[in-house]
């Protein structure tokens, strides 16, 4: 059985083997929404990723403009990142902990990460399903984001 390390390196080395055949990446603020027939109470206009590729170990925000005609008083965000086809990493968080709460007209959803420095460079998605009361879906979108090379300090 491979260990995490040799996977990883394995990730790495394909990731650099497929960057090294393409143009650069840069991240797509282009939103598409996870049902496109579905009229979600929530609709998003755009992504802002800061810096852009994302830089392993360094402060990054996703910046999401969305608007509603509700009040949003508590939900939760849920991500799920894929890198290419592999699922890799989800998360939980509070939808007031990343907006001011009651949210209602525009508003933006700011999530913050520093990713660790060993994570792989190359193309990502985001899946993120924003719920309110009793899990009812808000909203459910995807977009990409590139992951670049390690700084050097």
């Amino acid at each position: 059985m491979a260990s995490k390390q040799g996977l990883l390196l394995a990730l790495l080395a394909a990731s650099v083997a497929v960057g090294c055949l393409l143009p650069a990446a840069s991240a797509a603020t282009s939103v598409e929404y996870c049902n496109k027939g579905k009229n979600y109470p929530v609709k998003v206009s755009g992504v802002e990723i800061v810096p852009d590729p994302v830089v392993p170990g360094q402060l990054a925000t996703f910046n999401i403009s969305a608007f509603t005609d509700k009040t949003i008083e508590k939900g939760k965000l849920v991500i799920d990142v894929k890198y290419w086809i592999f699922h890799v990493h989800s998360e939980t968080h509070d939808i007031c902990g990343e907006t001011t709460c009651p949210a209602s007209g525009k508003f933006v959803l700011a999530h913050q990460q520093t990713l660790p420095s060993f994570t792989p460079p190359g193309s990502y998605t985001i899946t993120m399903t924003m719920l309110g009361d009793n899990d009812k879906e808000l909203s459910c979108i995807s977009f990409g984001f590139s992951i670049g090379f390690v700084a050097s300090s």
